[in-house]
C-alpha cells in the first residue's frame, strides 16, 4: 500500500490550536502539506482568545520540518473566513484542502435556550463552515481541485438532549457538505463529512470514563484520508470514534403510493402507515434527482 502524501497541497484547518484540529494539522504537515493552523484562541463556550495555542501548533510543524502559519480570526464572520483564506494564498499560493473544525458550546434546554445562545452556536459552526469553505471553494474551482471535510455531530444527526442549537447547526453542516459535493463534482472537489466522537476540552467531562479511549488521534486518519488525493467519493457522512469507522447515511424507503397524482385520505394514510415508514428497499440518492426518480417510479407502479 502506497503512503498517502500531501506534497504540494495547502490545507486550512479550524480551530487547529488544540483537539481534534491539533491532530489534523499536524498529520497533514508530517505528510508534506503546507498548512494554515486557524484557532480564535477562545475557550469552549467562544470567550476569549489568544494566539498561544496555534502559535504553538506551528511551532511543533516548523520545527519538524513542516510549513505551517497561523490565523487568529474568527470564523463567524466574513471578514474573518476571507482572511483565512487569504493567509493560505498569500503565504503559500493556493488552498486545496479545508477541514472546517472549529467550533463552540452553548448547550441548554430547548424551553431555557435563548436567542444568543442559538445565534452564537450557528455562527460559529454552520455559518463559519460556510464564511471560510466559500472563498476557498471559488479557488480550488479555479484550480479544478479541491477537499472539503465538515465535521457534523451525532447530536444533530440523531439528536442529543439538551443540544438543540448545536444539533441544528450541525445537521446544517451536512446540508451544506451535500450541495457542495453536487457543486463540487465536475471541479474535482470533493465534499464530505464526519461526525466525531473524541476527548477534547469541549467534550471531556461529558464523556466520563470512556474518555479514555477516545482520544482524538482515533479520529484523525479517516479525516486526513477524506482530504487526500485517494479519496475518490464525494457527498457522504462517517461516524467516527475510539478505533471505529462507520458510514452513516440518509436513505429513502419506496414507501406506499395510492395512485399517480392521487391523493390519499387520512384514513388510508393510517391504514397504510407500516408500509409507509418501511425501512426494507431502501436506496440512498445523491441529490434531489433521486428523490425524483424515485417519485417518477412510484407513479409507474401505481398506475
Amino acid at each position: 500500500m502506497s503512503e498517502i502524501r500531501f506534497d504540494g497541497r495547502v490545507a486550512v484547518v479550524t480551530g487547529a490550536g488544540g483537539g481534534l484540529g491539533r491532530t489534523y494539522a499536524l498529520e497533514l504537515a508530517k505528510r508534506g502539506c503546507a498548512v494554515v493552523v486557524n484557532d480564535l484562541g477562545g475557550s469552549a463556550d467562544g470567550s476569549g482568545g489568544g494566539s498561544a495555542m496555534a502559535d504553538e501548533v506551528v511551532k511543533i510543524i516548523n520545527e519538524s520540518g513542516g510549513q505551517a502559519v497561523a490565523n487568529y480570526d474568527s470564523v463567524a464572520t466574513v471578514e474573518g473566513g476571507e482572511s483565512i483564506v487569504q493567509t493560505a494564498v498569500d503565504s503559500f499560493g493556493k488552498v486545496d484542502i479545508v477541514i472546517n473544525n472549529a467550533g463552540i458550546l452553548r448547550d441548554k434546554t430547548f424551553v431555557k435556550l435563548s436567542k444568543e445562545e442559538l445565534e452564537i452556536v450557528l455562527d460559529v459552526h454552520l455559518k463559519g463552515a460556510f464564511f471560510v469553505s466559500q472563498p476557498a471553494f471559488r479557488i480550488m474551482k479555479e484550480n479544478g481541485y479541491g477537499r472539503l471535510l465538515f465535521t457534523s455531530s451525532a447530536a444533530g444527526i440523531f439528536g442529543n438532549f439538551g443540544q438543540t442549537n448545536y444539533g441544528a447547526a450541525k445537521m446544517g453542516l451536512v446540508g451544506l457538505s451535500n450541495v457542495l459535493a453536487q457543486e463540487g463534482a465536475k471541479y474535482d472537489i470533493k465534499s464530505n463529512v464526519i461526525a466525531p466522537i473524541a476527548k477534547t476540552r469541549m467534550t471531556e467531562q461529558l464523556l466520563g470514563a470512556l474518555a479514555d479511549k477516545l482520544e482524538p488521534e482515533c479520529v484523525t486518519p479517516l479525516s486526513v484520508y477524506l482530504v487526500s488525493e485517494a479519496c475518490d467519493f464525494t457527498h457522504e457522512i462517517f461516524d467516527v470514534g475510539g478505533g471505529r469507522y462507520a458510514r452513516v447515511f440518509i436513505g429513502m424507503a419506496p414507501g406506499w403510493t395510492k395512485g399517480a397524482g392521487v391523493p390519499a385520505t387520512v384514513e388510508e394514510i393510517a391504514a397504510n402507515i407500516d408500509a409507509i415508514r418501511s425501512t426494507e428497499g431502501f436506496t440512498i440518492p445523491d441529490s434531489i434527482a433521486g428523490e425524483m426518480q424515485a417519485v417518477m417510479a412510484s407513479f409507474k407502479g401505481a398506475e
